[in-house]
């Protein structure tokens, strides 16, 4: 196996403070105080790579370009690319160019597959650059010196004829940036190293791309790309799905509930965008909004005459965000998933489904998180909400909306916070609002 490593070093810095994107904003992240997330994550996806091929070949961009995750996982990597090592670490100066030029050399120099780090933008770099290299592709001598001399047939991949029956060099993404709508990257970094180390096909999967200053701006404008080659498996995640189904009912459901005093996190989108309508909120349509319901108000509150909070963060960083919920108070907890196992996810015309996940009355804590998942995907944290930190996620109660319709295009939910205990913490059965007051569990993975 001949695996190429590439990693866009700033890739997701402009997340967690609130930019939507690092796209010609890596400064402006920094002077937010962003901090890298990509070399992390790469190291994660190596290792993962490393437990399943330890005697594969690894080709990789210099320092935290790919170098730095191969060596701290035990490859010895030969290195790609004319990028002094300094620029690659913080404050990293690395450009697109960059990382077409490493994935080019890749291409001339015969790999198995390129695993990059990154979001979208870096998807469209790798392609690019694997289409205008032609593919030169597959080693010549691909044989089994492609795997690893005892790797057997159920974990390495055949060599790269037989793998991709084409000459095109197949692409798989470790998700690290703040756009991640494109349907070639695996849901975790831990599965991304999986994937790598034991695909034995690929079919042609789409590279989407947004303009990121219409992001910023509250639009969601993506454009077709690339289609290139990705490694078939259960762990790599679909193209997201914009639209969605009816949500009246549920709006109507979340007013019902409102606690006097609490804040609400609301994530992106629009079934999120929704509530904040039915409750007179001018918040950011793709941002991350905080706003506190009134001390008191007529019970129930109702889309005719909602009750008139106070806006304290519109499109939040991590910082503001925490600032407005948690900083100097109190122990709080978001309380359990519920205890499965369940034959399958059901609905029901009442609240009681199993136990509820939420706390009781009498540990309901000031503070909600509502998000709802990304369509076709399924991400509940960790796609396009990364100003939710993992620290406010503990602190909440969590509650989860969305659409018959988008839930029936998603079957799990998935997180992927940057804080592997607090994923695991969030995994099993959850309830999903869907009207005003039936539920339907989902399982999150």
């Amino acid at each position: 196996m001949r695996l190429g490593l590439v990693v866009n070093p700033v890739a997701g810095m402009g997340g967690r403070v609130g930019l939507k994107g690092t796209d010609g904003k890596v400064e402006a992240a920094r002077d937010r105080g962003a901090t890298p997330r990509a070399p992390d994550r790469a190291a994660e996806a190596m290792a993962a790579f490393a437990e399943r091929l330890p005697d594969a070949t690894v080709l990789a961009g210099p320092g935290r370009m790919g170098a730095e995750a191969a060596t701290a996982a035990g490859f010895e990597p030969e290195i790609v690319g004319d990028v002094d090592p300094e620029r690659t670490r913080a404050p990293a100066t690395t450009t697109a160019a960059d990382t077409r030029a490493i994935v080019s050399a890749f291409a001339d120099r015969g790999v198995d597959l390129v695993l990059f780090v990154g979001g979208d933008g870096t998807a469209v770099d790798v392609a690019v650059a694997l289409d205008d290299a032609g593919d030169a592709a597959a080693p010549a001598d691909a044989d089994e010196t492609t795997a690893p001399a005892d790797a057997d047939e159920t974990t390495a991949p055949a060599d790269a004829a037989e793998a991709t029956e084409t000459t095109e060099i197949p692409m798989l993404g470790v998700p690290a940036g703040v756009k991640v709508y494109s349907s070639v990257f695996a849901v975790t970094p831990r599965e991304a190293g999986r994937i790598a180390a034991t695909f034995e096909r690929v079919e042609d999967r789409e590279i989407n791309d947004i303009d990121e200053d219409a992001y910023r701006e509250g639009a969601v404008e993506t454009e077709l790309r690339a289609v290139r080659p990705v490694p078939v498996a259960d762990g790599v995640q679909a193209s997201k799905q914009l639209g969605g189904g009816s949500v009246e009912g549920l709006v109507e459901g979340v007013l019902a509930d409102l606690r006097p005093g609490t804040a609400y996190v609301f994530g992106p989108g629009s079934t999120i965008g929704a509530i904040e309508d039915a409750l007179d909120i001018d918040g950011s349509p793709l941002g991350v909004d905080v706003w506190r319901a009134p001390d008191s108000f007529e019970r129930p509150p109702s889309t005719d005459k909602p009750p008139q909070g106070e806006l304290l963060v519109r499109d939040g960083s991590a910082s503001e965000i925490r600032a407005a919920t948690i900083d100097g108070s109190y122990d709080r907890s978001f309380g359990d998933p519920i205890d499965g196992p369940f034959d399958s996810p059901t609905e029901s015309d009442s609240d009681d489904v199993g136990s509820d996940p939420t706390p009781t009355p009498g540990d309901e804590t000031d503070v909600v998180v509502v998000v709802s998942p990304i369509g076709g995907q399924g991400f509940l944290f960790g796609r396009g909400n990364q100003q939710i930190a993992p620290e406010v996620i503990r602190a909440a109660e969590l509650a989860v909306v969305g659409s018959r319709r988008k839930l029936d295009g998603v079957g799990v939910l998935r997180v992927d916070t940057d804080d592997a205990e607090l994923d695991e913490d969030l995994r099993g059965w959850r309830k999903v609002r869907v009207g005003r007051v039936e539920h339907r569990l989902l399982p999150v993975e």
